[in-house]
């Protein structure tokens, strides 16, 4: 071990250093420190712009489609409409379907304004005789979404089923006669709705489903100048009992005298008085004029005269539904039971002529239809009805009895036959027939026997219609090139076939209760029964 250094001893040697002053410090030199919890992560340098606002997304719904679902779940149970059928209830069912299952008459509040014009029309169905009953409209509550769905829907049944009324619907003509064959024009309900959900007036749309003509129009105010003067009067009541006839005794003369406005009698006899002022009340009743107090005419006597005078003009506003809302600029019109031909051209009558019709047993039917030709020299047939009730029975017990009266018979296989009157002055149809034709196989023509048209009852023919005058209706309908000179030329040179120039529309119509341009009613005479059985389908449909 190497000896120790003299003067230095062992350990840590301590050395005596002074402390050095530093000058003091400069604030603005010292950095500046802040305590963070933790450092911020490193953005990228962005702009510093605010971002802009984006629009607000905004689905707007169509009006009425918060009713859609009670709708579709309702409908079926408003369509239950008595007399609307299921065609019409399907069609109805597809409009909706179309516009989405929205309404079409009512908002969130109750009825639209169309949905309002349309149900003032409906409560206003007796101006056209129609009965506001059959039309009831629908209540609900504006607040239930669920009542008003079914009350639109409703709303539109009801609409679709006075339509069709107005055209014709409440009764089948066919059903009360074989020959009542009109050809009704009833609008679909998808015709209906269409029109009416497109108007600014679905109720003026409405009430333009009745007939348009002059004719009913004329009978529409009647019927309101009727129902403004109701007649109180209290009835005398009649006992039922067995017909009275003219030289009767019976208790209840003195009642049937009273009713009629007569003075008393001191023996209850039915004297020509009493029958001559029955006759004048069934003449007005529309009633066969002969001055017997029939069951008929004794259910009329009980009718007050308004009540009665309503029911008529209603009956006969029905007929007038039957014909088509255009019934030609020009055309041919017979009234059966005013035993009338009317040519009108424009609106005005030009010519008018008078007619004989069908018997009450061979009524003339009633239908319209288009007038396309005329013959002249025309050969006559002999319908079936006459050749079995006339000709055969004839024929057996005379094998010439067909040929001594100028017919011809034609024998035809498995023994028909058919029996024919050549042209010539003794024909049934004269020198000329116009021809519409039809399943009644009834015509217009002239005849030998013109002396019939002296009779104010004209009711002497098969079913055909005899016009009088009848080449002057031929200027009319063919126009200037065949006048009647010209046709008379043709007198006895064989039959003829003439075209018109352009189909003439005919109707043969059953106007018995007709009111006049100054307000007048007249009443015809209900040959066939027609106007009484019309009258009786719409009090039973009440």
């Amino acid at each position: 071990m190497p000896a120790a250094t003299p003067g230095v001893a062992d350990g840590p040697i301590a050395l005596d250093i002074p402390e050095i002053e530093l000058p003091p410090s400069d604030p603005a030199l010292m950095p500046a420190f802040k305590t963070q919890a933790a450092p911020e992560p490193l953005r990228a340098a962005e702009p510093q712009i605010a971002p802009s606002e984006q629009p607000k997304a905004v689905v707007a719904l169509p009006p009425g489609s918060e009713f859609a679902a009670d709708i579709a779940a309702r409908a079926a149970e408003a369509l239950a409409v008595p007399r609307l059928a299921e065609r019409e209830r399907a069609d109805i069912l597809a409009a909706y379907q179309a516009n989405e299952n929205r309404p079409f008459w009512i908002d969130g509040k109750g009825w639209s304004e169309a949905g309002k014009r349309l149900t003032a029309r409906l409560g206003r169905a007796s101006e056209d005789g129609l009965r506001p009953t059959d039309y009831p409209l629908p209540a609900f509550e504006a607040s239930d979404k669920g009542s008003l769905a079914e009350a639109d829907v409703r709303l539109s049944a009801l609409a679709v089923l006075y339509a069709r009324d107005s055209r014709g619907a409440r009764i089948d003509p066919r059903r009360l006669s074989k020959l009542l064959t009109p050809t009704l024009s009833l609008p679909s309900a998808t015709e209906v709705l269409s029109e009416l959900a497109g108007a600014t007036d679905p109720g003026a749309v409405l009430a333009a489903y009745n007939p348009p003509h002059e004719g009913y129009r004329r009978l529409r105010a009647k019927l309101a100048e009727l129902r403004e003067h109701i007649d109180d009067t209290p009835l005398v009541r009649i006992p039922g009992g067995p017909a009275l006839k003219l030289g009767m005794r019976d208790e209840r003369v003195p009642l049937v005298r009273a009713r009629l406005g007569l003075g008393p009698t001191q023996e209850p006899v039915f004297d020509r008085s009493t029958a001559t002022a029955l006759a004048t009340f069934q003449k007005q009743a529309g009633l066969p004029a002969n001055g017997i107090l029939s069951t008929q005419t004794l259910a009329a006597l009980g009718t007050p005269a308004t009540a009665r005078g309503e029911q008529d003009i209603i009956a006969q506003m029905e007929r007038w539904r039957w014909l088509p809302a255009d019934l030609g600029a020009n055309h041919i019109m017979v009234n059966v039971p005013e035993f009338r031909v009317r040519v009108v051209r424009d609106g005005h009558v030009v010519h008018e002529t008078r007619a004989i019709v069908g018997k009450p047993e061979t009524a003339t039917p009633i239908f319209s239809h288009k007038m396309d030709h005329v013959i002249v020299n025309p050969s006559w047939y002999v319908p079936p009805s006459i050749l079995r009730k006339e000709f055969i029975p004839g024929l057996a017990a005379d094998p010439d009895y067909a040929a001594k009266r100028g017919y011809v018979v034609t024998r035809g296989k498995g023994g028909n036959i058919s029996v024919r009157q050549p042209p010539g002055e003794r024909n049934a149809l004269g020198w000329i027939k116009f021809m519409f034709p039809n399943d009644h196989a009834v015509y217009l023509h002239d005849t030998p026997n013109r002396r019939l048209f002296a009779h104010e009852r004209r009711a002497f023919s098969h079913g055909c219609v005899r016009v009088d005058n009848p080449f002057l209706l031929a200027d009319q309908v063919l126009g200037p090139e065949w006048t009647h000179e010209r046709l008379k030329r043709l007198i006895g040179s064989g039959e003829r076939r003439i075209n018109l120039p352009q189909p003439l529309a005919i109707h043969l119509v059953y106007n018995t209760h007709v009111v006049g341009a100054d307000g007048t009613l007249t009443r015809y005479e209900d040959l066939y029964g027609f106007h009484r059985l019309v009258r009786q389908a719409l009090e039973q449909r009440s």
